[in-house]
């Protein structure tokens, strides 16, 4: 990349950051120039992240230019860091010093591997003698708000009721209460390194295993059974056995709710969706209908 050549009276060129880490770093470097300067550039060696350069104006190889302050998040493969813009870019590139006096500050620029998917990137003012402070990964945050919330398996209501005896062939009604920590929504926020993450939960659906193989999904809470309905079947969330309990052992049904919570998150530029999963069981008895005659 000998005989780069960069237009110093065009600072706003630093701004436009380029798709290749490195690239934003060449023009951020060769912008502070001076217009007979043939500033070359050599390629430096990083630390930790994917893409890093190091600069020089005087002919030789920038040497090394290790990135300072990284970290981890958002999982393994997941790498963060700055890397100092050195030279400095120009006063008048306000846009990238954003009120920072450049006398009195560094410029780090910050990026992550996920080339800034879910964790945004950009120009960073450091007060010059300090190392840049961890930014807060928006999606730890967000597991974080999750951490802070209760969220508990399915309070359950189910027609026959444990302890009591239902019918083979008769609707069996399932519910579940509609709290904020069995169903939602639940909210919660966290916060660190000037990001806020707000986080909201909901159940998305609950998978009903009824003891006898079979499981039924409902997307709604389902309608509690009251002894008006009589003989019908559940509007929205329901099974009809059709063995008796005492086929299995223990001689009930252990029915089982799993509840899927859909937490959809945002902040620090950037949202997203986790998943929770929570379950809770009773057991009912169920038996033929001469045998309850008799």
């Amino acid at each position: 990349m000998d005989g780069h050549r960069v237009d110093a009276s065009r600072p706003d060129l630093l701004i436009r950051r380029s798709a290749v880490f490195g690239s934003a770093l060449i023009l951020a470097a060769a912008g502070t120039a001076q217009a007979g300067d043939d500033p070359k550039v050599g390629a430096g060696k990083c630390k930790v992240v994917m893409f890093c350069v190091g600069v020089s104006t005087d002919g030789k190889s920038g040497g090394e230019r290790p990135q300072t302050g990284s970290q981890d998040g958002g999982g393994s493969d997941l790498k963060c860091g700055y890397t100092k813009i050195d030279p400095k870019p120009p006063a008048s590139a306000k846009e990238l010093w954003k009120g920072a006096d450049p006398k009195k500050n560094d410029l780090y620029f910050y990026s992550c591997s996920d080339g800034g998917q879910n964790n945004p990137d950009g120009f960073v003012a450091v007060p010059t003698g300090q190392q840049p402070r961890q930014q807060a990964n928006p999606e730890e945050l967000a597991q974080q708000a999750v951490d802070s919330m209760t969220l508990l398996g399915p309070a359950i209501h189910i027609n026959p009721k444990p302890g009591g005896q239902g019918l083979v062939g008769m609707p069996v009604w399932m519910a579940v209460d509609q709290s904020p920590t069995t169903w939602g929504p639940n909210t919660a926020t966290a916060s660190a390194g000037g990001v806020t993450v707000t986080a909201t939960a909901k159940v998305s659906k609950i998978v009903w295993s009824m003891g006898d193989g079979s499981t039924v999904t409902c997307t709604t809470p389902g309608t509690v059974y009251q002894k008006s309905y009589g003989l019908r079947k559940s509007p929205d969330c329901g099974h009809v056995y059709t063995e008796p309990s005492t086929a299995v052992s223990g001689g009930t049904y252990k029915v089982t709710a799993t509840s899927t919570w859909v937490i959809d998150w945002n902040g620090g530029g950037t949202n997203g969706q986790l998943t929770e999963v929570r379950n809770s069981s009773v057991a009912v008895t169920i038996v033929e209908s001469q045998a309850v005659n008799s």
